[in-house]
C-alpha cells in the first residue's frame, strides 16, 4: 500500500476545521456538546468529517455502507449485517443515532480496545487508560500487526475478566472484537499482511479523525469479505481466546430482552459433548 508524504494541515480557525486539499466539505470538525457519538470510532470519525450527519443522528444503513466504502474502501457486503444490527439499537424504524449503538448486547461488546465495559459504567466514550493496552503494544517498532493485535485482545479480555464479574464474552463478542482489530489493520495498513502504522491507528482512536494530514490514503484495493474474514480469523487465532461462559445473544431493541438467543443451541451442544 502506498502512503502520501506528509500533507500540510489546513486550518480554518473560524469553524475549527482541519482538512486536506481536495476534501471539500469533509474536513475534520470536533463534535459539539449537542452532537451524539457512540462506542464505534469508525462511525464517529465519519461523522466528525461530515460523511455521516455531523450531529450523529438519523443515520441510515445506505449512509453507513456508502460512507464506509467512500472513505475506508470497505465492500458494503462486509458491513451490511452489522449495519442492520445497528437498527436494532434504535426505537426508530429505519434510522439510528451513534449514541444508540452503546446498547449492550447488540453491536457493543465488553473488553473493548478503547471503551469501558457496560457493567462497569461508561461504555461509550474513549478511555485513554483502556486504550493504553493497544497504544503500548508491539514496543520498539512503529507498526501494529496480527500478533500484537491478538495479544492486545488477550490482555484486554484478561483485565475485563478480573474486574467485571458480569462480563459478556461468547463467540459473538470475540467475533466482533477480532473484526474491529482486523479493520484497523486493514484500513490503515494492509489487509493481506495485517501491518498498520501505529500513528494512523492511534490518531483514529484517540481523536476520531482520519489521518489524512499525516499521510494516510484510502486503501487502494477494496476490502472484501474474503480478505477481511481471513484477517479477522488470524487475529482471533492470535488472541488465544476462551469463553467466559454463556450463550451468544442479540438484544433486539433498547427495551427488549435478548430475544434472538442461542440458549437452546448451547444446551444441545452441551448434551452432545457430554458436559
Amino acid at each position: 500500500m502506498r502512503f502520501l508524504s506528509l500533507l500540510s494541515l489546513v486550518s480554518i480557525s473560524a469553524i475549527n476545521t482541519t482538512a486536506c486539499p481536495g476534501q471539500a466539505g469533509f474536513g475534520f470538525i470536533p463534535p459539539k456538546p449537542t452532537d451524539l457519538r457512540g462506542p464505534c470510532p469508525a462511525l464517529n470519525a465519519l461523522a466528525n468529517h461530515g460523511y455521516l450527519p455531523r450531529n450523529g443522528q438519523n443515520i441510515t444503513i445506505p449512509e453507513v455502507l456508502q460512507s464506509s466504502y467512500d472513505v475506508y474502501n470497505i465492500d458494503p457486503a462486509v458491513l451490511i449485517g452489522v449495519a442492520k444490527l445497528g437498527l436494532l439499537t434504535s426505537n426508530a424504524p429505519d434510522t439510528f443515532t451513534l449514541d444508540d449503538l452503546k446498547l449492550h448486547g447488540t453491536i457493543e461488546f465488553d473488553a473493548s480496545l478503547s471503551r469501558g465495559d457496560f457493567a462497569l459504567g461508561d461504555n461509550t466514550h474513549f478511555n485513554e487508560t483502556i486504550f493504553s493496552t493497544l497504544a503500548n503494544a508491539n514496543p520498539g517498532v512503529n507498526y501494529y500487526n496480527v500478533m500484537s493485535a491478538g495479544q492486545v485482545q488477550f490482555e484486554r479480555l484478561a483485565i475485563s475478566e478480573r474486574t467485571n464479574p458480569n462480563i459478556t464474552n461468547t463467540d459473538k463478542e470475540i467475533g466482533f472484537r477480532s473484526f474491529t482489530s482486523a479493520l484497523y489493520l486493514a484500513v490503515f495498513g494492509n489487509v493481506t499482511t495485517g501491518v498498520a502504522p501505529k500513528n494512523f491507528v492511534q490518531i483514529w482512536f484517540r481523536e476520531e479523525r482520519l489521518p489524512y494530514a499525516e499521510g494516510w490514503q484510502r486503501p487502494a484495493g477494496t476490502l472484501d469479505g474474503d480478505s477481511v474474514t481471513a484477517l479477522t480469523g488470524a487475529v482471533q487465532a492470535a488472541s488465544n481466546w476462551t469463553t467466559s461462559g454463556g450463550c451468544p445473544y442479540v438484544r433486539t431493541g433498547p427495551s427488549a430482552a435478548p430475544t434472538l438467543n442461542s440458549q437452546a443451541i448451547c444446551k444441545q451442544l452441551e448434551t452432545l459433548s457430554g458436559n
